[in-house]
């Protein structure tokens, strides 16, 4: 990947990033380390990667995208407000009653979002199924996932895991996005599910492993992924919690947390000034 397109994905990330703390300081509340995190990934697939049409969000032949750790919208419609599906000066709407950008992202409401989620597990489950669709009905669209690496303690993600090897969804990409931290503390204090990649190979799936914040590394990997045959694949994104903004990074306080005035406008500065570095 020439370096040219490096610095616009990165550009976009950041982008995403300021979308996702205006939606949470706007709302007074939701989940920002998670949502920074798993920005440089959304950048990609949804810049990059994913065969879509903004102005015809329920194609039937585009690629699937299902956030499996639904509370991580903000980035999400941040992503999708970015790629056209509806204004960005609606962020400022999230949380609100009657807005269609909720708190978890809603199928019904939101323009681009291809699966309700929230309830942690569901997710890979409805994704898993949208794969096995695509096999049966001879479909080329391919389906995406992102998994928070707390979420890895529902049993219904290793149910997901079981099925989705055993009918072969090479279809199917599934992210860990493996910060570390979840609500009440570090992963491995609250319910240990290390080592990922030994789990998910032993499930049947392909293990990839990388730096969430390389985009040389995501595109690679997801090129790897869809030269599997046989096997779901799964992309082990080691990541940082709260990525891009200081005061945030590696933050558990910062998982549910909104920003106050000051701290918001500290955050926009930061990563205004990132973007700005890429110039």
């Amino acid at each position: 990947m020439d370096q040219a397109k490096i610095k616009e994905l990165k550009r976009l990330s950041a982008e995403i990033k300021l979308g996702a703390l205006e939606a949470v300081w706007s709302a007074s509340s939701g989940h920002p380390g998670g949502s920074l995190s798993i920005s440089d990934i959304l950048a990609y697939l949804y810049f990059v990667e994913m065969k879509i049409d903004p102005k015809n969000p329920n194609w039937e032949d585009r690629d699937r995208f299902v956030l499996s750790k639904g509370h991580t919208a903000p980035a999400y419609y941040a992503a999708l407000a970015l790629r056209g599906y509806f204004p960005r000066e609606d962020l400022k709407t999230f949380r609100q009653v009657d807005s269609y950008l909720q708190g978890h992202p809603d199928m019904k409401g939101t323009p681009g979002v291809d699966m309700t989620t929230g309830s942690l597990g569901l997710g890979i489950s409805a994704a898993a199924g949208m794969a096995m669709s695509g096999k049966i009905y001879n479909k080329d669209y391919r389906v995406y996932a992102m998994l928070g690496d707390g979420e890895l303690g529902e049993g219904q993600v290793w149910e997901a895991a079981m099925f989705s090897a055993h009918y072969k969804l090479d279809n199917l990409c599934a992210f860990v996005d493996w910060n570390g931290l979840q609500i009440d503390g570090p992963i491995t204090e609250v319910m240990d599910s290390t080592p990922i990649d030994k789990k998910f190979e032993a499930f049947g799936w392909h293990v990839i492993s990388i730096d969430a914040h390389d985009f040389e590394q995501i595109a690679a990997a997801l090129e790897e992924a869809k030269t599997v045959k046989g096997q779901p694949t799964v992309i082990i994104a080691k990541s940082i919690k709260g990525k891009g903004v200081s005061y945030m990074e590696n933050q558990v306080s910062w998982h549910g947390a909104a920003p106050n005035n000051e701290q918001y406008e500290q955050g926009v500065k930061e990563i205004n000034t990132y973007i700005a570095s890429l110039n």
